[in-house]
């Protein structure tokens, strides 16, 4: 039950399609392996085996080491090859994925309060097969802003409310009005004017 809420959570992202907002467009990729779910190149989480464990034990060795020797006045005792080999031999460690497919959701966090949106990556659906991938990922031309915009909506507007009143509460509490200069000309953007779906303009309108 708990890993069925989890998938259906990461699936949210999907209700944008029945939302006031524009849907979004879908990239296709083909080629060799290089778009990441999200940061890293596909992959799988396997136990480990003695040159996987081997490898992450030298590593931090490593790492400990150049941090001593950068810091001097707070080097940090190391503890010997046997100990860390112990404390990491029913650790998971991370293989690239050959064969299969992966999956990353919409990313986003908030920042400094806890309706303060901010997008991070966008849903990315992947399959590879020996150093090939084929990679569809959800995104729209405003970016950002479309997201962190469908994020308030979803999450911080009041939902006993009409889809219009809940439309015009997002650009009230969360405007999305920018103004950039280029070669001495000013231009002011308000991006509710390209994401939302034209009906929903004119709704939002009446509430100015």
């Amino acid at each position: 039950m708990r890993k069925l809420k989890y998938i259906l959570n990461d699936l949210r992202w999907l209700k944008v399609l029945n939302s006031p907002f524009k849907p979004f467009k879908v990239g296709f990729y083909a080629g060799k392996t290089q778009v990441g779910i999200p940061y890293f190149l596909p992959r799988k989480w396997v136990k480990g085996t003695p040159e996987l464990i081997t490898k992450a034990v030298l590593q931090h060795i490593k790492q400990e080491e150049r941090f001593n020797k950068a810091n001097p006045k707070y080097a940090r005792e190391i503890k010997s090859f046997r100990e860390i080999y112990e404390e990491r031999k029913n650790y998971l460690f991370p293989v690239p994925l050959k064969v299969g497919f992966s999956y990353c959701g919409l990313g986003w966090k908030t920042k400094w309060t806890n309706t303060d949106f901010r997008h991070e990556w966008n849903p990315v659906l992947s399959f590879v097969f020996f150093g090939y991938q084929i990679a569809l990922t959800a995104y729209h031309e405003c970016g950002s802003h479309y997201w962190e915009c469908w994020l308030y909506y979803e999450y911080a507007t009041d939902k006993t409310k009409p889809t219009h009143r809940r439309v015009w509460q997002c650009r009230k509490k969360f405007p999305q009005t920018w103004t950039s200069s280029y070669q001495g000309k000013e231009e002011t953007i308000d991006y509710y004017e390209r994401i939302l779906k034209s009906k929903y303009q004119r709704k939002t309108n009446e509430h100015k």
